[in-house]
């Protein structure tokens, strides 16, 4: 039976690599929301809009067409009006904005849509903030990911500083800050884990190990 796993936690705690390489062992497709309101950030920084402009946030929504796609060497890519934009998706400018545009309840209401269809198709390990709560919350087996808050800030600093954007660990540090609290408090859907969801600490593990332990729960599951 192709089954729905969704995964949650905040940034910074290994949910996109942990994912990704769930959906590899299962077979499964990789389904980033996360990505998708990313994608929808850019486009709003492309127009040059404010993202605390709600109004005109919700008008971009209703007007981009935003595709999961997989890519020539089985790499999942996000396409943005046609164009791959994966690798933009994890610039400074969008973390600073993508919690503001996601808070927006036309940009929820036109991304969900999407996001529930892939999740009805089965065989699919959806990554977000509210997948298990808002997105899929029948979802076959539901684990939240955490860390410290040192450990969630050195990985995302590393992950920057690795693809050539120039920050500090106290400028991620406080990003991480206020992108929580944005999260955890927003009116739609906000960052919670869902009641019958599995939590796991990420601190100091590696990713086979968070990788093998949640395979060991699908097995007991199966």
């Amino acid at each position: 039976m192709k089954r729905v796993i969704a995964i949650d936690g905040p940034a910074g705690a290994g949910k996109s690599t942990v994912a990704r390489r769930l959906a590899a062992e299962l077979g499964y497709l990789y389904v980033d929301t996360g990505a998708m309101y990313r994608a929808m950030t850019l486009k709003v920084l492309m127009c040059g809009v404010n993202p605390a402009d709600r109004e005109r946030v919700a008008k971009i929504a209703q007007e981009t067409n935003i595709a999961l796609v997989t890519g020539p060497e089985g790499a999942p890519q996000v396409v943005l009006d046609g164009i791959d934009v994966t690798g933009r998706l994890r610039e400074p400018a969008i973390d600073a904005a993508v919690s503001m545009v996601a808070a927006v309840p036309e940009v929820r209401e036109r991304l969900l849509g999407l996001q529930r269809q892939l999740a009805q198709r089965g065989g699919v390990v959806l990554e977000g903030r509210d997948t298990g709560t808002h997105v899929a919350p029948h979802a076959d087996l539901k684990v939240f990911l955490t860390a410290s808050p040192a450990e969630r800030a050195r990985r995302r600093y590393r992950d920057l500083v690795a693809a050539g954007h120039r920050t500090t660990l106290d400028e991620v540090e406080r990003d991480l800050r206020r992108r929580d609290e944005q999260d955890m408090t927003r009116a739609a859907a906000p960052l919670r884990r869902a009641p019958d969801a599995i939590e796991l600490d990420t601190t100091g593990r590696s990713i086979d190990a968070v990788v093998e332990e949640i395979l060991r729960y699908c097995r007991e599951d199966a």
